[in-house]
């Protein structure tokens, strides 16, 4: 058990703000856990997570012991494009689950980064150590890691305020008229098929909001598009792509039940990352090429066949 004690040396309106700021290794979902379970106490007393602080009050935490970590190493492949003692840069491949989960313990991305890298945070506790954001099983593309809990919170922090940059190429149904342009709706479950997300009325989920433009058009009636995300909503591409009438090419939730090409899944690729150094503050670009399977359907396309 490890306990912390701080003396506020200036007013705050709320003891959780207080603590996000003072303890940078955690994120504020964390905070308001410890807060709920009556880990933090303000002048000896338990408290709340909206309470005020004032200038002197005596703010103390308990941490619990670290969990033993229940997901194995294992030595799966993994294309690492770069790493260093903060920071892990992945290129996943299709097919690869990122954590493991209800009927997925193993063969993930997480089972394959504790056999690969030598640290990851533990904000997300023991079933997603390391990770920061997610993609789907059969999306592909490139995810940053945290490798240490100062890490994580700033990473989380870029992604919460917009700065760390996702940008995917996608191939969809049909043809799309419009060069660019921005959809904002609201994404909920769907209330019918709760393993689908759906655009639902404003005001019932939550605002997911997406950047497209087209990349190129192909007369067999497919559009190459690129998605630039402003907000991180389950499934959000897919679920936009289908809300402007084309669906990403092989998406078995969302797409077109027949399939002129044979796929694993949809052809969306996470192509391109923008970040700051949570050490450095140096912004720093990476790029992984599409699959080869997904180059291979536009070189089809290309051949007009």
């Amino acid at each position: 058990m490890d306990q912390r004690l701080f003396i506020a040396e200036e007013n705050f309106k709320r003891v959780d703000s207080f603590l996000s700021e003072n303890m940078e290794e955690l994120t504020r979902s964390a905070v308001k856990k410890l807060i709920e379970e009556g880990q933090v106490r303000v002048n000896g007393k338990p408290t709340k997570a909206g309470q005020s602080v004032k200038c002197g009050d005596e703010i103390s935490l308990i941490l619990p012991d670290p969990v033993e970590l229940s997901v194995k190493p294992e030595n799966l492949p993994l294309d690492i494009l770069y790493q260093d003692k903060d920071i892990a840069v992945v290129n996943k491949a299709q097919g690869m689950v990122v954590h493991a989960g209800s009927g997925n313990v193993t063969g993930t991305l997480v089972n394959a980064l504790l056999f690969h890298l030598d640290s990851l945070s533990g904000i997300n506790g023991v079933i997603r150590p390391g990770i920061v954001h997610r993609i789907d099983k059969d999306t592909s593309g490139l995810l940053v890691v945290a490798k240490n809990d100062k890490a994580h919170v700033e990473l989380s922090r870029q992604i919460a305020e917009k700065t760390c940059h996702r940008i995917y190429y996608a191939l969809l149904e049909g043809v799309v008229k419009q060069e660019e342009g921005r959809i904002t709706t609201d994404i909920a479950r769907d209330p019918v098929n709760r393993i689908r997300m759906a655009v639902v009325r404003q005001g019932t989920g939550k605002i997911a909001v997406t950047d497209y433009r087209v990349i190129k058009r192909y007369p067999q009636g497919y559009t190459l598009m690129e998605f630039s995300l402003h907000t991180g909503r389950t499934h959000q591409i897919r679920v936009h792509a289908q809300y402007m009438g084309h669906p990403v090419v092989g998406d078995p939730v969302y797409g077109y039940k027949k399939q002129k090409f044979t796929l694993n899944g949809q052809l969306l690729h996470a192509k391109k990352l923008i970040l700051i150094h949570p050490s450095t503050g140096e912004e720093m670009t990476f790029e992984a090429p599409l699959p080869d399977y997904f180059e291979k359907i536009l070189e089809t396309l290309e051949k007009g066949s």
